[in-house]
């Protein structure tokens, strides 16, 4: 996931008052039932899956937490329930929603803790387009401030607008070159993973000039960030990302259906992981031996971080104020 995302040890344990974490913990509630609310009105399935299983996600920017148990082997908590949730919908389900908690290691700041809670849900038969429709009227249940129509732009033209660069064409120097101009750590890291050096510029220099006040819907990314998103007719990956200001709020994508595709994806995966000298995780066999007997029907799925939506509803700016537990108190 690209750019560092610890923080300072003074950053974390904030003074937070025992009223506002009660409040929080109060709008919580409010805003599971109002979620819950939004998906039965839509007729989506509430369902419930592993968050510790035999396998986890191969993505080479994701820190897994693994567990070791002396009769079932290596687990792991997962990092979302993407994979079983879509096991599901190949065995029959329709459409599914959940809330539940995910987990990342490694993952430490301002907006991030590793024990997070996640909404994330797969309407059949939606493109893109529907889905961010659907999302951003989600986040403005949720948080009414947010209600202004979003602005979508595209990753490239993000990028440009920022920082004067294209992000798909540029060769890697000039990537470099813009990250040691606009990203101070830059000078201390070896950038020389693409992938790894667009993440730390969206981070640290296109995304926090996203408004405040409005949603920003950030499209067409780079087939090399497609993880499980389906390329477009233009090569890209069909997926995108939901910001309000520099925070990340959703992430969704029209889904690949294909198990031949997937296959490849977690091999690609897995060869990243090897080359940055990252543990091996073990691939979904369970994933991909339901694919094998069928295409994933046509869908789209979101991911939606509900401790970050929590924020903007009390209008906290630390994820620790939201928090009953984070990860110093737990």
């Amino acid at each position: 996931m690209p750019a560092p995302r610890n923080s300072a040890a003074s950053a974390r344990g904030r003074a937070v008052s025992r009223e506002a974490r009660l409040a929080a913990l109060r709008k919580r509630a409010t805003l599971l039932a109002e979620a819950r609310a939004f998906f039965g009105e839509r007729g989506y399935l509430e369902v419930e899956t592993p968050v510790l299983a035999r396998s986890g996600a191969p993505d080479a920017q994701l820190a897994q937490f693994a567990l070791s148990d002396p009769m079932l082997g290596a687990l792991y908590l997962q990092t979302s329930p993407e994979y079983a949730m879509k096991r599901l919908i190949l065995a029959g389900s329709g459409s599914i929603f959940q809330i539940t908690k995910a987990f990342r290691q490694g993952e430490s700041g301002r907006f991030h803790n590793p024990e997070f809670t996640l909404i994330e849900w797969y309407g059949l038969g939606y493109d893109r387009e529907r889905l961010i429709i659907e999302a951003c009227a989600l986040i403005a249940r949720l948080a009414p401030s947010l209600h202004d129509k979003a602005r979508i732009v595209s990753y490239r033209e993000a990028f440009r607008e920022a920082l004067g660069i294209d992000p798909i064409e540029d060769p890697d120097d000039r990537l470099r070159d813009a990250a040691r101009a606009h990203v101070p750590s830059a000078h201390e890291l070896p950038l020389d993973d693409r992938d790894e050096i667009l993440d730390l510029l969206m981070t640290h220099a296109v995304a926090p000039a996203f408004p405040t006040g409005a949603l920003t819907v950030v499209t067409d990314y780079p087939p090399s960030q497609a993880a499980l998103a389906r390329l477009n007719a233009r090569g890209l990956a069909d997926r995108f990302e939901i910001y309000q200001g520099p925070m990340e709020l959703a992430n969704g994508f029209h889904e690949a259906t294909r198990g031949g595709e997937y296959a490849q994806r977690f091999a690609t995966e897995a060869a990243k992981r090897r080359a940055r000298g990252l543990p091996d995780i073990p691939e979904d066999r369970r994933l991909l031996g339901a694919l094998a007997e069928g295409d994933l029907p046509d869908c789209a799925g979101c991911a939606l971080g509900l401790d970050r939506v929590l924020m903007l509803a009390v209008g906290a700016t630390h994820i620790d104020e939201v928090l009953a537990f984070p990860i110093e108190r737990a």
